[in-house]
């Protein structure tokens, strides 16, 4: 969700020049709903090797579109391999894993951005430019005609519902209290819907478990299922994750559990209702482990069920934000 602030600046800074995004399969529908966008080029490289094979195809297709310059957002000498044997005329990066050659437009100073988004927006400004205080939020537009089609595909009713990501990249990040969430939430009278990919099934299967017929596992490979999901439903609750920045661009009222990590860093640039820590000191804190280090995994251990349920309650009385909500 990062790349499209990154889309905004340069469509703020060349209103009249196309942005084309060059995204794996998976991630590949989050550009389709994004404003500003001409085009996705979709190419999957292999990952963990070099694969010149690959890198020399992906470079044809780009040298094809004639493209002025390109951004690396990514520190590592295969990310910037395709644009430089495309030809690509303006070639811009951060120093990193010895590109020199590679690339051609350097930026410094990388490691001095504290956030991701301040690191990989920064490249779509010109050279040595101050970092603004606030960059444009991104944005995920889903027609409302989209979102009621798939809930009726699905067979989901028009009761109330509330979406779950339980999944995060390592199982540090991952609230350990989703099941017992969902079964409070159905008596609540909402249905509940779990979100992720294959590697979330498991963690669907106990949820469903948990909370009955109102829950529905909705976990697949493809990330449209989930945008349209969380377009659908009328509150999302997630780890520290990527549905948990999709949520809060489609424009669902969205609630992020922070365990190891630090929502003033980590958490989306668009509002959510809640970003929850646990109240526990801990000096382990902040931690980019994926997994718990101290082995107890309090940060996440200690944030109550009922503080989850509390700031469903309160956000469940806003009106939703209106971004992404056509």
């Amino acid at each position: 969700m990062r790349c499209h602030t990154v889309v905004r600046v340069l469509n703020e800074r060349w209103p009249n020049r196309p942005v084309d995004v060059l995204s794996t399969t998976l991630c590949a529908p989050l550009a389709d709903y994004m404003p500003g966008v001409r085009r996705t080029i979709v190419y999957n490289l292999p990952r963990g090797r070099i694969a010149m094979d690959n890198q020399r195809e992906l470079a044809a297709i780009l040298r094809k579109e004639g493209y002025g310059q390109s951004l690396v957002m990514t520190r590592t000498w295969k990310s910037a391999l395709a644009p430089a044997l495309a030809g690509i005329k303006v070639r811009t990066g951060f120093v990193g894993e010895v590109r020199f050659g590679l690339l051609n437009d350097w930026r410094w100073g990388e490691r001095k951005l504290p956030r991701m988004v301040d690191q990989c927006a920064a490249l779509a400004l010109p050279a040595n430019a101050a970092i603004p205080p606030e960059w444009p939020t991104p944005e995920l537009r889903v027609p409302t005609a989209d979102a009621q089609a798939w809930r009726s595909a699905k067979g989901l009713g028009d009761r109330r519902a509330v979406a779950l990501a339980p999944g995060a990249v390592g199982p540090s990040k991952r609230w350990s209290y989703f099941a017992d969430a969902a079964r409070a939430l159905v008596a609540r009278g909402l249905d509940v819907w779990v979100l992720g990919g294959p590697g979330e099934k498991p963690l669907a299967a106990e949820i469903v478990a948990a909370g009955g017929p109102r829950v529905v596992d909705l976990t697949s490979n493809d990330l449209r299922n989930a945008i349209l999901a969380l377009r659908s439903a009328d509150l999302c609750i997630s780890n520290d994750s990527g549905l948990l920045h999709v949520a809060a661009a489609v424009g669902t009222r969205t609630i992020g559990i922070f365990g190891p990590t630090d929502p003033k860093l980590w958490a989306p640039l668009n509002p959510i209702d809640a970003a929850i820590e646990t109240k526990t000191q801990m000096d382990c804190r902040p931690c980019h482990k994926p997994h718990c280090r101290m082995l107890h995994h309090r940060c996440m251990r200690d944030i109550a069920v009922d503080d989850v349920l509390a700031a469903v309650s309160t956000a469940l009385q806003r009106e939703a934000p209106q971004i992404g909500r056509a």
